[in-house]
């Protein structure tokens, strides 16, 4: 194990030329980052999971309450045994030879038995009681992570210049405030990466997983090679707009439209120009171009910035997606919806169809979507039929 160790932080890979290890040991002059500084991010990820679970009950769920948030979830299908054992041991999208076979079975006809299976997929939605929760833990943390970050920033030089994330390099104190901004942000992503699989499921859930693992791989690696300045100046960027779309979610829950859409609409802009013109301009810049000329070229130095630009691809997908809810939001008044995480996998598109010769209950619910990620997630408070 120590062998393997030893050739995967190889110094000539993920240092520059005439820099060591023994270069970032900390001495009682100055302290740097320690990579055994990260094994407090598991059990601080586990304290940060607890929290949230406190926080939800104790909290959010008081204050949903009283903002008269609806507790309870999607009404259940009809009960009927042949159609929960297909359901729930053969297929939740039977295809049309199934329809028409359990049709025959049933005597109903096809368009009651596609209904009662919608209706039975979205039984197994989170009520919107439990999605306000969800939403407000994570504005809570987002607003207070980043004016954190935002406080610590604006007294450090390489705020305002990024050729001083460089300057020195690598003989740049670790501080204890940057110390302790890393190592909680890496810690909630840490506890993002595992709540995910039982948190609400979304369409997006392969790419939220993609940005997490880019995300806790950026913070690692940056943290041992003490490339700290631009990962904070990162990490501070990208919480921008999550506080933003937690508060537009909030007020969806709430069914405050015009507000929900206002702020959806605040969150399109911050985010289009934090991720699509500060992020290349200003994060891509410096380390693509002012690091090469600061410390010349090894080979980290493109790992780091393949994981940057791929989150560059990921904020370019994420964005059309939401140029396009706000264009939705122009062209009809209000905001349908922002596909970027909102819509659970166990979701269905409804369509309104005539009723069936064997009569069924019709559900009226608010369309209304889960919450990093990411990170996009509202959806509006526009009301379909779910037959």
């Amino acid at each position: 194990m120590a062998g393997i160790l030893a050739w995967f932080w190889n110094e000539r890979f993920w240092l520059p030329h005439n820099v060591t290890w023994a270069d970032l040991q900390s001495t009682e002059e100055a302290a740097f980052p320690q990579a055994e500084d990260l094994y407090l991010a598991f059990p601080l990820a586990f304290c940060i999971f607890m929290i949230r679970l406190l926080f939800e009950r104790f909290i959010a769920k008081p204050c949903a309450l009283g903002l008269k948030v609806q507790a309870n979830g999607p009404q259940k299908a009809q009960p009927n045994a042949i159609l929960e054992k297909v359901f729930t041991a053969i297929t939740k999208h039977p295809d049309e030879k199934r329809l028409e076979g359990l049709s025959k079975q049933l005597d109903w006809d096809v368009r009651s038995i596609q209904r009662w299976f919608r209706q039975r997929r979205n039984q197994e939605k989170p009520s919107t009681l439990t999605k306000f929760c969800e939403s407000m833990w994570r504005f809570t943390f987002y607003l207070y992570i980043f004016t954190y970050g935002v406080r610590f920033l604006k007294k450090t030089p390489w705020l305002w210049n990024t050729r001083q994330c460089w300057n020195g390099y690598p003989y740049q104190p670790l501080m204890p405030d940057l110390h302790y901004y890393y190592i909680v942000e890496l810690s909630f992503y840490w506890s993002l990466m595992f709540s995910q699989f039982i948190d609400i499921k979304r369409k997006d859930f392969g790419i939220m997983f993609t940005h997490h693992i880019v995300t806790v791989t950026l913070i690692t690696f940056s943290y041992v090679t003490n490339l700290t300045r631009v990962g904070t100046l990162t990490l501070c960027l990208h919480d921008a707009a999550d506080v933003v779309l937690e508060a537009a979610k909030m007020a969806n829950y709430c069914k405050c439209q015009k507000l929900s859409d206002l702020l959806f609409l605040t969150f399109a802009i911050v985010f289009i120009v934090s991720r699509l013109g500060i992020y290349p301009l200003w994060i891509l810049n410096t380390t693509l171009f002012e690091l090469y000329e600061a410390l010349g070229n090894f080979p980290a130095l493109w790992v780091f910035n393949v994981l940057l630009v791929i989150l560059q691809i990921l904020h370019c997908f994420w964005s059309y997606l939401i140029i396009k809810a706000a264009y939705k939001a122009i062209s009809k008044g209000k905001v349908a919806k922002d596909d970027r995480s909102d819509i659970e996998s166990s979701s269905d598109e409804e369509e309104t169809v005539p009723r069936s010769k064997t009569p069924h209950s019709t559900i009226t619910t608010n369309g209304t979507g889960g919450a990093n990620g990411t990170n996009g997630y509202l959806t509006g408070g526009t009301c379909s039929e779910e037959h």
